[in-house]
């Protein structure tokens, strides 16, 4: 039971964002839910959006392209984080994914994909490619989404 000091505590924005997520990622476990555009920009947004450092993660996918899981993998600064394949490589693995969204958010929230952006994507998907996990998109998190898929950039 929480006692009235914690109940009066201000809830910061991230936490509600989190929380949003949480309920949608429990609605859509094992359902065809990613398969819809909008929906997966709206679960990175409330993932991701708030951050105030970059935060890169990726969407988890099986063969129907249902939900598996969201794993951060790398926080970053206020407009870079590094990111290794490898260790996304072993992400996939242990999950046992058959597809994945790659996201991350830019906390300046201008989601515009920069050079680096659309070369990491391209590194992950030739890496990906190898152990046959097909990259469905990457979508960066701002003030709106940017879908690299729409944009014809996957």
């Amino acid at each position: 039971m929480q006692n009235l000091h914690q109940i009066n505590e201000p809830v910061a924005i991230h936490q509600v964002l989190e929380q949003a997520a949480s309920i949608l990622e429990s609605r859509i476990r094992g359902s065809e839910a990613f398969n819809n555009p909008d929906a997966v920009k709206n679960f990175l947004r409330f993932k991701l959006a708030a951050r105030e450092r970059e935060v890169f993660g990726v969407l988890l996918l099986d063969s129907q392209h249902r939900y598996i899981h969201f794993s951060e993998l790398f926080q970053g600064t206020i407009d870079a984080a590094a990111v290794y394949p490898r260790e996304v490589v072993k992400e996939v693995l242990q999950f046992n994914a058959a597809a994945v969204v790659l996201a991350h958010n830019h906390p300046s929230g201008v989601a515009e994909p920069s050079r680096a952006d659309i070369q990491l994507t391209n590194r992950l998907r030739d890496a990906l490619e190898l152990i046959d996990v097909r990259v469905l998109d990457h979508i960066v998190v701002g003030d709106t989404c940017v879908s690299f898929a729409e944009r014809g950039l996957i």
